[in-house]
């Protein structure tokens, strides 16, 4: 058997985490054991399936570096094919034409509450004459369910799962208007793509049972399922607005890595002993279902933070230029030319060691594209006192004389100027740094201002230093 696995979202405008687990999970078992993962967009809400949400996901999983093996499936186009099935089972006998009015319908649901029952279907067509039906009336087609015995679902996460027969009702698979429901779709469209596991979150549980239904009914084989614990915020409540970030979209825009945020979902209920960094020819080696706990995952904005922090420091140099340099894009004086990408890139190497996040990351190198004069820190402006504006005045002299104007020569003359004036170095560097950069944070003094080069640097000392 070839491993087929599929990642179904409703295109809603929205990827959310949850959602971009399952799809990861998919993708990492079906490259574990040699199979195919495909793409299928669930789309037959015509009034939210936009092309633009529709492009949200294909952007938000290519970032996350999930790709289908096959070109994705449209639920929409393929609505002959359900109603076709459909009418394969009234033919059959297993399913049947259902004449109820919504005042019938309603009415028998209030009866049931009423006397302490599930409000469900009765099947009141369900053994019916159709010649009984009134002439020109609308129906529906609904599923005979089993009325006895239990429906088991083996799950490869949460073990065997069972539901008596007559807890399911004869549910609607096709609409008076003619449109497949939801559960006869996934079904059909799984059994067509030749869909081995159904990997997705627990909250589709119920579902699975109903669509058993229309799976033996059909003669059809069950794929094998595997149910994931929901993601909850870190109180353990449901994930929400108030806990933070919930879709990719703003994980992206907030200067996460997709490495980062890959290894952290496939770590919110998976593990492997003591794994924790894992680049993605290690998840798919190590990745199997056994590995995936029964009860909800919690968010740990902090823990993915420093997750997003190691693979920072790991990425290509080049790359994160790439990234710094459109975000300072956007901010307002700032300049992006190349001199400007060249000092980023020259400086990355210690920018990278002191950010969490990409945002940081362009906060940090700012300063690099800035135009004088430059704005201050408060931090950075009480370094600025009298006595330090004079000493960096002498030392503006020593840094023209500084030849080369590379990062060892910086160092041999920032150590010559503190102990000919009998001062720390430290003493030196944190007004100088502030000087140059607005802010007492940076990489080394040294690398810092040979990136910036001999001629900026003197401006910006000259700009703020007072010369004797």
């Amino acid at each position: 058997m070839t491993v087929r696995t599929r990642f179904a979202p409703s295109p809603t405008g929205l990827l959310h985490i949850g959602n971009a687990r399952a799809a990861l999970f998919n993708f990492l078992y079906a490259r574990h054991h040699g199979g195919q993962f495909l793409l299928r967009i669930e789309d037959t809400d015509r009034e939210r399936s936009t092309q633009k949400a529709v492009d949200v996901l294909f952007d938000g999983l290519a970032w996350m570096d999930i790709h289908s093996d096959e070109k994705p499936v449209f639920q929409s186009t393929r609505q002959a094919r359900h109603t076709e099935v459909a009418h394969e089972l009234l033919e059959k006998g297993l399913a049947y034409r259902c004449y109820c009015t919504a005042d019938e319908l309603k009415e028998m649901r209030e009866k049931a509450m009423a006397e302490g029952r599930p409000p469900r279907y009765n099947g009141m067509w369900r053994d019916r004459d159709p010649s009984e039906a009134p002439a020109n009336t609308p129906y529906t087609i609904r599923i005979k369910a089993p009325r006895e015995g239990e429906t088991t679902i083996h799950d490869l996460v949460q073990g065997d799962v069972r539901v008596a027969n007559s807890e399911l009702d004869d549910m609607i698979i096709l609409r008076a208007d003619g449109t497949p429901v939801y559960q006869l779709a996934v079904v059909v469209d799984d059994h067509d793509m030749d869909i081995t596991h159904v990997i997705r979150g627990d909250d589709h549980l119920t579902n699975t049972f109903r669509q058993a239904m229309i799976y033996r009914a059909m003669g059809w084989d069950l794929p094998h399922f595997a149910h994931l614990p929901l993601i909850h915020g870190p109180d353990g409540a449901k994930l929400s607005k108030r806990h933070g970030a919930q879709s990719v979209v703003e994980f992206r825009e907030m200067g996460y890595l997709p490495e980062a945020l890959n290894n952290y979902l496939l770590r919110l209920g998976w593990g492997h002993g003591d794994a924790e960094i894992l680049s993605r020819e290690e998840q798919i080696k190590l990745f199997d279902l056994d590995g995936v706990g029964r009860s909800p995952s919690r968010m740990d904005y902090a823990k993915l933070l420093y997750i997003n922090g190691v693979w920072l420091r790991q990425a290509d140099d080049t790359r994160l230029t790439n990234d710094v340099m459109e975000r300072l894009d956007r901010m307002e004086g700032v300049d992006t030319s190349d001199a400007t990408r060249a000092k980023v890139l020259a400086l990355m190497p210690g920018l990278k060691e002191r950010a969490k996040t990409l945002v940081e990351l362009a906060d940090n190198a700012a300063f690099l594209g800035r135009s004088l004069p430059l704005e201050f820190a408060p931090k950075a402006e009480k370094l600025l006192t009298p006595e330090n504006r004079v000493m960096l005045g002498r030392l503006a002299d020593a840094l023209t004389a500084t030849e080369p104007f590379t990062k060892d020569g910086i160092d041999a003359t920032l150590r010559q100027f503190a102990e000919t004036h009998d001062m720390k170095l430290g003493k030196v560097a944190q007004p100088l740094r502030a000087a140059v950069t607005g802010s007492t944070m940076s990489p080394g003094i040294d690398d810092t201002l040979a990136a910036l080069g001999r001629d900026e640097v003197l401006a910006r000392i000259n700009a703020v230093a007072a010369h004797e």
